[in-house]
């Protein structure tokens, strides 16, 4: 083992951690301006997801269709099942600062009806292989939720505006109650989502480089880099921008849901679209990235993976034992990913 590139993943890791605790307390403070959904489903999730982008951008620029497709599929797979898991087993217990006893998910009914409908969708479009229809389809579906996300924000300031002004003694002057009324606030809050996105930006590219070559050093095969080294390193900001937020009470964990449902939303359609650009790049316009016995594996596990994992969302409250469920979920998917079949070659 190379313990030059160990130390050296432990130092990007470290600034990694740094400028996720800022990202979070940016989300944190521009969640009470435009709500706590709105940012994680939007702001944080896209901030959040770059890493990983770079990762499924470079692999399809040089025909790994398979480590990017796949990067991304594991990514849903670790986020819904591990990534939940983490935030419930923080957000109800001591690690929490303020722990809660469950935890309403009832106000998310559309990104899980939108989670659901893009992983069958993606599921669908890929048994004929990915084309640029396909890549303007998920492009289109991820530019409908933002609206739809934008949309109920609105809706959501108006409604809160309104109870304020009814409960306000009959008095004509109210606060509506995701309005910040410090605009130096606004502007720290601002800055601080920017400089964490910075960070986050700078940090991960070599985070996870030395992540691969530690894997390399230590023996790691192609495939486990690619299905389950590779979605680790590239969740890595979004998992801890969301143990963060967990600790933080009701709010956080508000925001943290609202983050892995639209970053896994995000997953299946922009995602999923950029693969198809960068493929495009790299083979012509007419590239089509082919399914194949691998890929399918994948995107069959990680599609049964998110409606397992969904099916406990749909109810209003979830708690510690939903968490236990999700860890125990991905213990099983890690142990099936090493049953996948053939290897993976640039195309």
């Amino acid at each position: 083992m190379n313990i030059e590139n160990f130390l050296l993943m432990l130092g990007w890791l470290g600034a990694l951690i740094f400028s996720s605790w800022i990202l979070s307390y940016g989300a944190e403070h521009l969640s009470m301006r435009f709500g706590a959904k709105f940012v994680g489903r939007t702001l944080l999730s896209v901030a959040t997801t770059l890493p990983e982008i770079a990762i499924v951008m470079y692999a399809a620029s040089v025909g790994l269709y398979e480590v990017a497709i796949g990067a991304g599929l594991g990514s849903n797979i670790l986020m819904m099942t591990l990534g939940l898991a983490l935030m419930l087993l923080i957000a109800t217990t001591r690690l929490s600062k303020a722990p809660l006893k469950k935890i309403d998910v009832s106000t998310f009914k559309i990104d899980k009806i939108f989670l659901l409908a893009s992983a069958l969708i993606s599921a669908v479009l890929l048994l004929d292989g990915y084309n640029f229809v396909d890549g303007f389809i998920f492009v289109g579906m991820f530019v409908a939720y933002v609206l739809i996300a934008y949309i109920e924000m609105k809706r959501e300031q108006k409604a809160n505006q309104a109870v304020v002004m009814h409960t306000a003694d009959n008095k004509s002057v109210s606060t509506p109650a995701q309005v910040m009324t410090s605009r130096n606030d606004m502007t720290k809050a601002i800055l601080a989502f920017v400089a964490g996105t910075i960070g986050i930006v700078i940090a991960a590219g070599p985070f996870i480089h030395s992540l691969q070559t530690f894997s390399e050093d230590i023996g790691v095969s192609t495939i486990v880099l690619a299905v389950i080294i590779s979605p680790i390193a590239g969740e890595m900001p979004e998992k801890i921008s969301m143990m963060i937020l967990a600790r933080k009470g009701a709010a956080g964990a508000a925001i943290a849901i609202a983050n892995v449902l639209g970053s896994k939303i995000l997953n299946n359609s922009l995602l999923l679209g950029v693969a198809i650009i960068a493929a495009m790049y790299h083979g012509g316009f007419f590239t089509t990235i082919q399914n194949s016995e691998l890929l399918w594996f994948q995107m069959v596990l990680a599609t049964s993976i998110t409606i397992v994992a969904l099916i406990p969302l749909f109810r209003r409250y979830i708690g510690i034992r939903v968490g236990i469920l999700l860890m125990a979920l991905y213990i099983l998917s890690i142990v099936v990913q090493f049953f996948a079949p053939g290897e993976i070659k640039p195309h």
